[in-house]
């Protein structure tokens, strides 16, 4: 099918390059998300997480690498913004109470400040999703652009989580590379994530949450039923 973009920009020179989005369409997809958190309310969903990361269509607005256009939703900071503001707001008045993440890429990777998404633009797009009602940033990085190159590393995003949660002032989550639980106590002890996401470790060990939880004594880890039998007793 025929993709859709704030720019007619293909993500490498030989993909198909996708349409431009006009208004019309811009107002089809933010009534295509508030339908979506309807959807998720009726059906009981404990949070939401709006996903601006990674190059997926909010991200690509975000970032001036892939939002080349000239009217009021491409260009400065607030521009290129408007339209995941518009998203989040129409999310929020159908989700009103329920918890409310947003992932965002904090930047495009590149040595050049003045290039793509930056840290500063980061911190400032998260005050805004502070205002319109966001309640935990969710920290990642890249995936605009093909030429990103992140350092990859042990915790190697955290420091932007902690950048975000000091200056916009809002709970954030840290993902990428954080290898084990002790490594989100670590993180959440020194105050730089308020929450932390493993994910490849739980392919590699998907029973990685409930043998902490046996560690540590916590009793109000949810076990599947067929498991109980290997949860320890409470003291």
């Amino acid at each position: 099918w025929q993709t859709i973009a704030p720019a007619a920009l293909p993500f490498r020179p030989d993909w198909p390059a996708p349409r431009a989005m006009d208004r019309a369409e811009m107002d089809r997809v933010r009534d295509a998300f508030a339908a979506a958190a309807e959807r998720c309310l009726r059906a009981g969903f404990d949070v939401i997480e709006l996903h601006m990361a990674h190059g997926y269509l909010l991200s690509s607005f975000l970032s001036p690498l892939s939002n080349t256009r000239t009217d009021d939703y491409g260009g400065a900071l607030e521009h290129r913004a408007r339209f995941p503001l518009e998203v989040l707001a129409a999310v929020r008045a159908v989700w009103r109470d329920g918890p409310l993440f947003v992932r965002i890429s904090a930047t495009d990777w590149f040595d050049d400040e003045d290039r793509g998404f930056t840290v500063d633009e980061a911190v400032e797009v998260s005050r805004w999703l502070k205002e319109r009602g966001a309640d935990v940033i969710d920290v990642s990085s890249a995936g605009n652009v093909p030429e990103s190159r992140p350092l990859y590393g042990r915790m190697y995003q955290v420091p932007f989580a902690e950048r975000i949660r000091a200056e916009a002032d809002i709970p954030v989550m840290a993902v990428g590379a954080i290898q084990g639980v002790d490594h989100v106590d670590t993180i959440i002890a020194a105050g730089r994530a308020d929450l932390g996401a493993i994910a490849r470790g739980h392919l590699a060990d998907p029973y990685m949450t409930l043998q902490a939880a046996n560690e540590r004594g916590i009793a109000t880890q949810y076990w599947p039923p067929q498991y109980l039998a290997a949860r320890r007793s409470p003291g």
